[in-house]
């Protein structure tokens, strides 16, 4: 036996040295910085322009996701903007808020924040799932930040909520997320991410085994998060609570309200957000135009990234043709 192996060098009160956190990944191409406002820290993923001089885009992810989300369509829009992705307060590599707030309203602050301290609106916006709530209520309230709007399963106020989210509502209802990580304590984090995509993805056959393994791998890091499933409840509650909000400050209502030209995309294959959905927000968002994708699920921009940056070039180019035009 070596001395490097004798009890005498250790002591008992002596605890591990803890690991380092795990690396958040970077694409190529991609560029990540970290944005301090007072009481808030937002990590911000750039995909900038081919050429200077480009419009400016901000996308925002949904509930448990990142700005990763969105790095399957960033690239696709380099030519068209310059792009930033913003990791929402408590999620991907952004702390939590000073305040605890995790409301959509929260959660629309902080973006607005973003945008105010970059100075880089007004900006082509687009928002997943409860992004998409974030950023209909900031094109509502603050339509000098916006360009244009590009909503993907926009999690809108849904009198019959489908069976499939369930239990994503439940995680709203105190305690239920302390319950869950406990009874889930055994699952690793594939089995974890297979769950997501099924709920996610209309095809989960589609994702291939490296972003499989980037999934599992970033499930990985969140886990070891402390503040991971308080993220979750707080603002799955949040959802709960914008979706029983009525009156002026209720979505739909700002929707309504919304000025910027706005593209809907919605997927029939979705099982968080309702496909008979989509003919309701058409008629909420003015001169509105909309993208059914039958076979896509929750997040089309990462099944099907192409179609939807073919849609959401028409929308630029329409919107800036007429701005140069006028």
């Amino acid at each position: 036996m070596s001395s490097t192996e004798l009890p005498e060098t250790r002591t008992a009160d002596t605890a591990p040295a803890p690991s380092p956190p795990r690396a958040v990944r970077v694409a190529d191409g991609e560029e990540l910085r970290s944005v301090a406002l007072p009481g808030l820290t937002l990590t911000v993923r750039s995909r900038p322009g081919v050429r200077t001089g480009l419009p400016p885009a901000l996308y925002v992810h949904g509930l448990g996701g990142s700005s990763q989300n969105w790095s399957a369509l960033m690239p696709l829009l380099a030519d068209l903007v310059d792009g930033e992705a913003v990791d929402l307060p408590g999620f991907g590599d952004s702390p939590p808020p000073d305040d605890g707030n995790y409301s959509v309203t929260g959660h629309a602050r902080a973006v607005i924040r973003l945008l105010d301290a970059s100075g880089r609106g007004p900006v082509h916006l687009f928002g997943n799932s409860m992004g998409g709530a974030v950023a209909t209520r900031v094109a509502a309230v603050r339509p000098d930040l916006v360009r244009t709007l590009t909503l993907v399963s926009p999690a809108l106020p849904e009198l019959r909520a489908q069976r499939t989210a369930w239990p994503t509502a439940l995680l709203a209802v105190p305690g239920v997320a302390g319950l869950f990580a406990h009874l889930s304590r055994d699952w690793t984090a594939e089995q974890r991410v297979r769950g997501v995509l099924s709920l996610c993805y209309g095809d989960p056959g589609q994702v291939t085994e490296e972003g499989l393994r980037h999934a599992v791998e970033e499930m990985e890091r969140r886990l070891e998060l402390p503040y991971f499933w308080d993220a979750m409840a707080r603002s799955s509650r949040g959802i709960v609570d914008a979706y029983t909000l009525g009156g002026q400050h209720g979505l739909w209502r700002q929707a309504e309200r919304v000025l910027a030209p706005t593209l809907l995309i919605y997927g029939g294959r979705d099982r968080l957000v309702s496909y008979r959905m989509a003919r309701r927000a058409a008629a909420a968002f003015r001169g509105s135009r909309l993208l059914s994708l039958p076979d896509a699920g929750h997040v089309a921009m990462m099944e099907y990234p192409e179609t939807v940056a073919a849609a959401a070039r028409e929308l630029i180019a329409d919107h800036d043709a007429r701005h140069d035009g006028s």
